[in-house]
Formats: C-alpha cells, structure tokens, sequence
C-alpha cells in the first residue's frame, strides 16, 4: 500500500489533506495559541469565511494585497447555460458567473474589525478566532505555501498603550515556545501597506516598521502586527474612554506552516508532537 502524506495530497493545487497525526498536531498547536489569548484575556469568536468585497474594499485591501486576492461568485443560472463548465481547464468562463461581491480574506483579523465597526470598545478589547484564510500564491508548496489554510489569531483593540503591549508581551511568548519547541526562529521587520504610500504615515511605516515575522529557515510562520489607529478609523470603532478611534494590532499563526517547521525540524508527527506536549505545559 502506497501511503501519501500532506506535504504531497494536493500541493500543487495548494490544496493538501491532513490525515490523524496532522490533524492531532493542528488541534494540539491552535489550542496552545488559543490558550495564550484566553489566558490574557481574550474572547473567543467565531468569523464567517468569506466577507462583503465592498467591507474588504474599503479597507483597501484589493489595492495593497490584489496579489493575494481570491473572489468568490455564485453561478447565473442562465448564462450556465451558454457558458457550460470546461471540463479541459477545470473552471467556469466569468461570462457563468454573476458579479464577485464576495472575498475569501487572507488573514483572520479583518473580520474582526468589521464585527466591531461603529461600536464603542473598552481599552483594552481582545479578541482570539481562528479562521480558513485564503492567499493566491505564485506557486503552492505542501503545507507551506497554500491556497487556503487556518491562521489563529489574537486580536486587541483599544488604546495605543494596550495595542502595543499586546505585541511585546506575545512576541516573548512566540520566542520562549519556539525555544522550547527547538525551533530556531528569526524575526525580521515586514512590511504591509496599510497607510497611502504617499502619506506620513506610510513615511512612519519605513521609519517604525508596523510588522516582525517569525521565520524558520525561510518561512514565515507567525507575525506581529501593529495597524496604529487605521482599523480604528476606517471602522469606525472608537474608545470609550475618549471617544477616539481605537488602535489595534494582531499576533497570527499559520498552523499548517507551524506543521511544516515543526515535523522538517523533528522529523515527523510522533516526535513533533511529542515536542509540543513536552513545551505547552510550562509555556501556556
């Protein structure tokens, strides 16, 4: 019997399955993340998987991220009918498919912000989901580099000093687990384009980066991730304290890519489990 792996079921379509020792280590791996969210304070949610375009469009994100974009559109009944499915290339002609009003986000945040648009946020507001997110990609690699994967996230929102902390208190966490899982991770400074590149704030953004990835080797497998107050303002979410527009900032997890480090680096699911159960405890 030929048995396959998730590094090679449907990689190429970006695609890959997960059998039990994968699935294991994906429950065990959100788990911890989740617990460090909930343990600070975080409510847990629940965000739907694809999003209003025109919310996603007015964040700009289809003029930052338009390489990363996937739409997502139902069948015209009756232009399916002229315009059948193409077996030989395996997808509908556009001219089968009424107009794109949905998007399939890329990261979990964005959600989270549209939930708390015009609403008013303690100080001091957390947030922790876990959602399918959605990157195309110029090519797809087993669990590093997917079309659609699950990213944990813990979100805050409130006032500058809390945003802040947020990221240096879980940016300590990310180091201590890395170590305690041998994982030997750098952090380098990203960049994504939330300000007009013209604008001060994009000037600030080159000045203090607003993003740092955890990279193994050369992957990126988690991130820290300030917004200053730009959620806050295209939102609408404002402080109760002030009533000014809230500041936010984000820590993700891709799980699959946490997968994909921890078995390259122990060698398979037995050890890499092992090395999760071992670390969590003192960890969490």
């Amino acid at each position: 019997m030929t048995v396959t792996t998730p590094e090679t079921v449907g990689a190429t379509r970006g695609l890959p399955s997960l059998g039990p020792e994968g699935t294991r280590l994906l429950r065990l791996l959100d788990d911890t993340f989740e617990g460090w969210g909930l343990a600070a304070g975080a409510r847990p949610m629940t965000m739907p998987p694809l999003l209003p375009a025109a919310d996603l469009a007015r964040l700009d994100y289809y003029d930052n991220f338009p390489h990363q974009a996937v739409l997502a559109a139902p069948l015209d009944l009756e232009k399916r009918l002229t315009s059948p499915f193409d077996a030989e290339h395996g997808h509908w002609a556009p001219a089968a498919l009424e107009p794109a009003g949905l998007g399939l986000p890329s990261a979990s945040c964005y959600a989270v912000y549209l939930d708390h648009q015009g609403r008013q946020v303690a100080d001091d507001t957390l947030v922790t989901v876990c959602s399918w997110c959605f990157r195309k990609e110029t090519h797809y690699e087993g669990m590093r580099r997917q079309l659609g994967f699950r990213m944990r996230e813990v979100v805050a929102i409130g006032a500058r000093g809390h945003a802040e902390d947020h990221l240096t208190a879980f940016t300590a966490r990310v180091d201590a687990f890395a170590e305690a899982v041998g994982l030997s991770l750098r952090k380098e400074a990203a960049c994504d384009p939330f300000f007009d590149k013209g604008g001060s704030k994009a000037l600030l953004q080159r000045l203090t980066p607003v993003k740092y990835e955890f990279l193994y080797e050369d992957l990126a497998i988690a991130s820290v991730n300030t917004h200053r107050n730009f959620f806050g303002e295209r939102c609408d979410i404002t402080l109760a304290s002030t009533g000014g527009p809230a500041f936010t900032s984000c820590v993700a997890f891709g799980l699959e890519r946490w997968l994909s480090a921890l078995t390259r680096r122990h060698g398979g699911w037995e050890a890499a489990t092992r090395a999760v159960l071992d670390a969590a405890g003192p960890v969490i």
